[in-house]
């Protein structure tokens, strides 16, 4: 009877490997991923997140054998944690290029202190509001479908053990990081010509009336042409960081002129 068992026993074996290591490239993925990986977002809750994903992932990867040496297992744990990593850090860009729009955007329009302190990263408030923006508007827009869809896509480019090239890995990570700060340039493009277009009108001012205080009267209105801009520029800002979003998620190794 032990003998019969045994079959089953390394199928479970097998499938039990096979879990994990998925879950390995998965757990990564997910603890760096916008709206899901959050710092807000307990570890337990996170750790569901990972299985439920790993779950539906799972099933679409060729099945994985149980490693015979210890070498194999250490290198392939390594090479799934690595890829998983590299992944969700290409994700996690995205909400970095909106934090740097938002500081941008406040710094040019006098916005960037008014919260001070008071807030756990020092994000002004303005990026603060893209940025749950941007959570709200992703999750709601189907982001669990699209990540789900990029981690089984990410085994076809990167099979279950293997290492990125160096030299690949090295251009795809700085074009990643260029193309971030590209976009946060873009998006916070709007509060910048508002910026220009101010301190060209106060130099204007302060050369013909040297007398007046042209700071104290132009403040109030560089605060309230900022909020307005971020009122009615959001909702196409938003749409066009999400476009940008679901470019990476479609392709993520493709490296975009």
């Amino acid at each position: 009877m032990i003998a019969e068992l045994g079959p089953l026993y390394t199928l479970i074996s097998d499938g039990f490997w096979h879990g994990f290591i998925i879950f390995l490239r998965v757990g990564a993925v997910v603890s760096l991923m916008p709206a899901f990986g959050e710092a807000i977002i307990p570890t337990r809750i996170k750790i569901i997140i990972a299985i439920s994903f790993t779950l539906i992932v799972a099933p679409a990867i060729s099945f994985t054998s149980n490693p015979n040496d210890l070498g194999t297992f250490v290198a392939q744990a390594l090479a799934e944690t690595f890829n998983g990593l590299m992944l969700g850090i290409g994700l996690r860009l995205f909400i970095l290029a909106l934090q740097t729009a938002g500081s941008i955007a406040a710094q040019s329009t006098s916005l960037s202190q008014i919260l001070g302190g008071a807030a756990s990263e020092p994000v002004p408030a303005m990026g603060y509001i893209l940025v749950f923006a941007a959570f709200a508007l992703a999750v709601t827009t189907g982001l669990h479908v699209r990540a789900a869809q990029l981690m089984i896509f990410s085994y076809q480019m990167l099979p279950i053990g293997t290492f990125p090239n160096a030299a690949d890995l090295s251009m795809w990570g700085v074009r990643q990081i260029s193309l971030a700060f590209s976009l946060a340039f873009t998006l916070s493009a709007p509060f910048v010509v508002l910026s220009l277009l101010y301190n060209l009108a106060l130099g204007v001012i302060n050369k013909a009336m040297p007398q007046l205080m042209v700071a104290f009267v132009g403040a109030p209105l560089i605060t309230a042409g900022g909020l307005f801009i971020l009122c009615i520029a959001t909702p196409v800002l938003l749409q066009t960081w999400l476009e940008a979003l679901n470019i990476f998620i479609l392709n993520p190794f493709h490296l975009r002129p």
